[in-house]
């Protein structure tokens, strides 16, 4: 298959998955792709470093470490990628640009390759995952990532080539991070291993990763909440 017939699937796929006739949908989809509406996230797992560490180096350390997964993720795609190859998001292409089904008149910014929203997302996901140790976290990362790409599609922002590629660099760009962060780390901790039911092998207690487990929880209700409410 060559590359004209690779853009094309991309189109139909994204033409396949893009909006709905449902009110509900498009609220949440909104809801969903807000990066406020993630805020309570960030500051849970700001928590849980803070809770879990032993000094303010290791601490920083994250921190700078999962900023780096955002300057690596996303912001080298936005300031380089997106206008070096400069491709149309579906909606301001021109062959496709009329059928693509929007939410409340967002059409995005002019070029959309690759997903911010899926490298960013994934890149945490994949940093804390490793960070932390705990598959029920894991899991929910890995999903909550997910969902931000379903928004993007489903708003019409982005092909699904677009979000697949965003992954694909996200996720390697949070390994490499995790592996910087891994060899520096390892000059300052004790090079403890838990063993103990209350904590996960890189020692987060599991009380403590419960708080995240819950704000991920009652921010997907909120999203519902505002979604139903956005249909008065």
């Amino acid at each position: 298959m060559d590359l004209e017939s690779l853009i094309q699937l991309d189109k139909q796929l994204l033409l396949a998955v893009n909006g709905s006739d449902s009110l509900f949908l498009d609220g949440l989809a909104s809801v969903l792709t807000t990066a406020a509406t993630w805020i309570p996230l960030y500051i849970s797992l700001f928590y849980l470093v803070l809770k879990n560490n032993e000094n303010m180096k290791q601490i920083l350390l994250i921190v700078a470490s999962a900023a780096l997964c955002v300057v690596l993720a996303g912001t080298i795609d936005d300031s380089f990628v997106k206008p070096t190859v400069a491709r149309l998001r579906p909606t301001h292409d021109f062959q496709i640009g009329q059928l693509v089904d929007i939410v409340d008149g967002y059409r995005g910014g002019r070029y959309g390759f690759f997903s911010a929203h899926a490298a960013n997302t994934f890149s945490i996901a994949v940093f804390f995952s490793l960070l932390i140790r705990n598959g029920i976290v894991s899991s929910l990362l890995i999903l909550w990532s997910l969902i931000n790409c379903w928004t993007r599609m489903y708003l019409g922002v982005h092909y699904p080539g677009d979000i697949l590629c965003g992954l694909v660099w996200g996720g390697l760009m949070g390994l490499v991070v995790y592996y910087i962060y891994y060899r520096i780390n390892a000059r300052m901790a004790t090079g403890m291993r838990f063993i103990s039911s209350q904590y996960t092998s890189t020692g987060y207690q599991l009380t403590d990763i419960d708080v995240v487990i819950n704000v991920l929880f009652f921010t997907f209700i909120y999203a519902l909440i505002r979604a139903c409410l956005m249909l008065a």
